[in-house]
């Protein structure tokens, strides 16, 4: 029994039930084959030949070992992803088929956290699709992103747009279909990451969503549940806000207009994945870019460091979103 899902764009073949995605009930044009389970053995293919290390997170545990290990197996034709807590995937280089697995004291919602994002941003990445480290929203038909290193509150800001009625396209990755003339952000699953010290400062409560996962202390919100909406479409985007420091500045927050040379740079630093890409990777991604910024206002956004004081970002992005849209009229 498989099932079949439709994200960023990308029509997923799945063995077993995934959390979060959207039932897709088209059979054919499958994109991605997904074979999970758990103890599974990785396919033969990827344990012959040579494997070179691709990457291995600076972030380690107290026995020194990566967080994250990423190596080209069969000569490039497959990617291994290997985290430190017992889940593995194995990814072919075209993108079009995903093996996953992991011991026995974890959980599918525990994979899926990793499959939703590392694993398919590679395969976007993988079919030459450049992806935004970012939040994308809904704004009058019209998206917009929110970008920025992590842990600069990304997924909180769109929150706060759920939370006004917004609908969200996507949490952590924006995928960006570049249709020569403009770029569509691509809708990508109803849910929205956060922890626990947002869903306190939005909520109330630490615990007032549910955790991702039974082993993760991470919370989602539902964007099919309680009045929360998600975008199913892609929409044009319009404008990029990019995250700086949270200031104490009784001003804050603010939007500043910044020059088209550093908007690229400050894209470029926010490229999803960055850390994998190889060369044809990066000129690509540099060429797309380029263009994104040719026509697409970028905006550094500095908030308030006083998080009672968060919800007013979305007053601010708003106000200054449509001088935007009115300038480009």
């Amino acid at each position: 029994m498989s099932d079949t899902y439709l994200a960023f764009a990308l029509r997923l073949r799945c063995s077993r039930p995934i959390p979060g995605l959207l039932i897709d009930e088209a059979t054919s044009g499958i994109d991605v084959e997904v074979h999970l389970e758990a103890g599974q053995s990785l396919p033969k293919a990827s344990l012959k030949g040579p494997r070179q290390l691709r990457y291995a997170s600076a972030n380690r545990n107290e026995h020194g070992e990566p967080f994250l290990t990423v190596w080209t197996l069969s000569g490039g034709a497959m990617f291994h992803l290997h985290y430190r807590d017992g889940i593995d995937f194995v990814v072919d280089e075209d993108g079009t088929e995903i093996w996953g697995t992991w011991s026995d004291t974890l959980t599918v919602e525990d994979a899926a956290t990793y499959l939703l994002g590392p694993v398919l941003g590679l395969v976007l990445r993988l079919r030459g699709i450049t992806c935004l480290h970012a939040s994308a929203i809904d704004v009058g038909g019209q998206a917009i992103a929110v970008t920025g290193p992590p842990g600069s509150g990304k997924s909180t800001t769109a929150a706060i747009f759920a939370t006004g009625g917004y609908r969200v396209l996507s949490d952590d990755v924006v995928a960006l279909a570049d249709r020569g003339s403009a770029f569509l952000a691509e809708p990508s699953y109803p849910r929205l990451g956060l922890w626990s010290d947002s869903v306190e400062t939005l909520f109330g409560f630490p615990d007032a969503l549910p955790q991702q996962t039974p082993t993760w202390t991470k919370c989602y919100l539902d964007l099919t549940q309680n009045g929360y909406r998600f975008q199913p479409s892609p929409l044009p985007l319009r404008a990029v806000y990019v995250l700086s420091e949270r200031d104490p500045n009784a001003l804050a927050p603010v939007v500043h207009t910044i020059p088209v040379r550093e908007g690229l740079t400050r894209l470029i630093e926010n490229t999803y994945l960055s850390y994998l890409l190889d060369r044809t990777m990066s000129v690509r991604d540099l060429d797309v870019l380029s263009r994104l910024v040719s026509r697409t206002p970028v905006r550094r956004l500095i908030p308030q460091a006083d998080s009672a004081l968060l919800s007013r970002l979305r007053d601010v992005i708003l106000d200054d979103f449509q001088t935007v849209t009115t300038s480009t009229a």
